[in-house]
C-alpha cells in the first residue's frame, strides 16, 4: 500500500484517543499525562468508497476489499524537541518516515485535562510544532551542506546542483518559512528537493478535536484553524475524538449510523479524516473486479498504467502489455463488464495511459 500519515500533536490533545477510534483497537494507551505513547503505534484503515459495493454487485464478487491508508500514532511533541526535549529526535525520526502529517489540535476546554502550555490556543500549538520541524530541518541541512560543499570542490556538476537546491531551502527556512511553501522548482530541481525528505515539506492535515456539542459545526477555536488551513494550502477536519471513540465500540453499520443520526451528523469524523488524508496525498482509486473479488487500489494522480499495475504486483509492471479499461460511469450504466464490452465502452490502453479515478482495469502482462 505504501501511503501513511503520522498523527502528531502536543501531549494531551487527543491523538491516542483518535488513533484508537480510527483503528478500532486499544493499541495506543490513552492517558492524561505526557508521553503515554512512546513507540509509534501503526494501524491500517479502509478508505470509504460507495462505488466498490456497486461494482461488486455487478461483478457478483464473493469478496469486497477496500483500499487502505496507514496511520501512525507518534509520541507527543513539546517545545524544544529539535534540541532533544521530551522524546526529541525519536519523535522527529518517526515523522520523517511518513508521507504526510496529521496534526491533532485541542479545540475544547476541560479543566480535568492538562495542557502543557497552560491554556488552549490551537494556533500557538501549530506554530510550536511547525517551528520544531523547521529547526530540525535547519540542523539537518546545515550538516549536509557542509559535507556537500567539500564534495563540490571536485567540480562535479551534479553535486553543485544538489548544493544549489539545499541553499535555496536553507534560505527559506532561515526566514521562518516551511519548505513546502517553495513552489518555484524546475524539473531538474524538484527530484533533488524531494530527496532531502524534509519534515517541513510534508503535506499537512489539521484535525480539530472539539467537544461533543461542536462536532457538527465546530467552534470558535476550530474556526480559527479552518481559516489558517485555507490560507496555508492545508486540509482541515473537525472531529470529536470522544464521539469517535463511542462509535468505534458499535459493531454494526446500522448502529453507527443510528448513533450519528441522533447527534445530527451525516458521517463520522473518521470517515472525513480518511477521505481528507486521501486527498492530501493526491491519490486516486482504481478497481479490479471479478467473481472472486472486487478490490480498490491506490495510486497517485497522474500515474501511468504500468505503474498502477505494479501496485497489484511488480510482475504486472515489468511485463505490462495493455490495460483493458472501463470508466466507473460506463461500468454502472451498461450493467457491468459484459455490458460495457457490448456497448463498445471497454478501451484498450497502452503504457502511456494515465489512470483515471474510478477506472475498472484488467491488466494484460507477460513475464
Amino acid at each position: 500500500m505504501g501511503f501513511n500519515c503520522g498523527i502528531v500533536g502536543l501531549p494531551n490533545v487527543g491523538k491516542s484517543t483518535l488513533f484508537n477510534a480510527l483503528t478500532s483497537t486499544a493499541a495506543a494507551e490513552a492517558a492524561n499525562y505526557p508521553f503515554c505513547t512512546i513507540e509509534p503505534n501503526t494501524g491500517r484503515v479502509s478508505v470509504p468508497d460507495a462505488r466498490l459495493e456497486k461494482i461488486a454487485a455487478l461483478a457478483n464478487s464473493s469478496k469486497i476489499i477496500p483500499t487502505q491508508l496507514e496511520f501512525v500514532d507518534i509520541a507527543g511533541l513539546v517545545k524544544g524537541a529539535s534540541k532533544g526535549e521530551g522524546l526529541g529526535n525519536q519523535f522527529l525520526a518517526n515523522i520523517r518516515e511518513t508521507d504526510a502529517i496529521i496534526h491533532v489540535l485541542r479545540c475544547f476546554e476541560d479543566e480535568n485535562i492538562t495542557h502543557v502550555d497552560g491554556n488552549i490556543q490551537p494556533l500557538r500549538d501549530i506554530e510550536t510544532i511547525e517551528t520544531e520541524l523547521m529547526l530540525a530541518d535547519l540542523e539537518s541541512l546545515e550538516r549536509r551542506i557542509l559535507s556537500t560543499e567539500k564534495k563540490a570542490r571536485s567540480g562535479d556538476k551534479e553535486i553543485k546542483a544538489d548544493l544549489l537546491v539545499m541553499n535555496k531551502v536553507l534560505d527559506t527556512l532561515q526566514q521562518g518559512i516551511p519548505s513546502r511553501k517553495i513552489l518555484e522548482w524546475d524539473s531538474t530541481e524538484l527530484p533533488r528537493y524531494k530527496m532531502l525528505n524534509l519534515l517541513s515539506a510534508k503535506p499537512l492535515l489539521f484535525v480539530c478535536n472539539v467537544e461533543e456539542e461542536s462536532a457538527s459545526k465546530g467552534n470558535l477555536l476550530s474556526n480559527d484553524v479552518l481559516e489558517y488551513a485555507k490560507n496555508n494550502n492545508a486540509e482541515c477536519v473537525v472531529i470529536s475524538a470522544a464521539i469517535e471513540a463511542e462509535i468505534s465500540q458499535l459493531t454494526s453499520i446500522e448502529e453507527r449510523q443510528e448513533f450519528l443520526d441522533t447527534l445530527g451528523l451525516e458521517t463520522s469524523g473518521l470517515d472525513k479524516l480518511i477521505q481528507s488524508g486521501y486527498r492530501l496525498l493526491n491519490l486516486l482509486t482504481f478497481f479490479t473486479a471479478g467473481p472472486k473479488e472486487a478490490r480498490a487500489w491506490t495510486t497517485p494522480f497522474g500515474a501511468r498504467a504500468p505503474k498502477a499495475a505494479g501496485v497489484i504486483h511488480t510482475d504486472f509492471e515489468k511485463g505490462f502489455i495493455r490495460a483493458e479499461t472501463i470508466s466507473y460511469t460506463d461500468y454502472i450504466t451498461t450493467n457491468g463488464e459484459q455490458g460495457a464490452k457490448e456497448a463498445g465502452k471497454m478501451r484498450v490502453e497502452g503504457a502511456d495511459y494515465r489512470v483515471q479515478d474510478g477506472d475498472i482495469l484488467h491488466f494484460r502482462f507477460n513475464v
